[in-house]
């Protein structure tokens, strides 16, 4: 179980420091425009966020992965 943890934040580092590396601009772009975004609309991104992780989860162990 804490392997499998470790692994899931380990995958989500890789994925956001390549953002990161391979387009710096486009994450101040970004950035820039969640500024300008209403405080609800941050909120509701959020929570679809959420949802589609636990979505992946479930699908996840559906295919037997843990």
């Amino acid at each position: 179980m804490v392997g499998t943890i470790i692994l899931a934040l380990g995958l989500v580092l890789i994925i956001e420091g390549l953002a990161y590396a391979l387009a710096p601009s486009l994450v101040e772009r970004m950035l820039e425009a969640l500024r300008t975004m209403p405080l609800a609309a941050r909120r509701m991104m959020g929570q679809l966020a959420i949802l589609a992780g636990v979505a992946l989860l479930w699908l996840a162990g559906y295919l037997g992965a843990f």
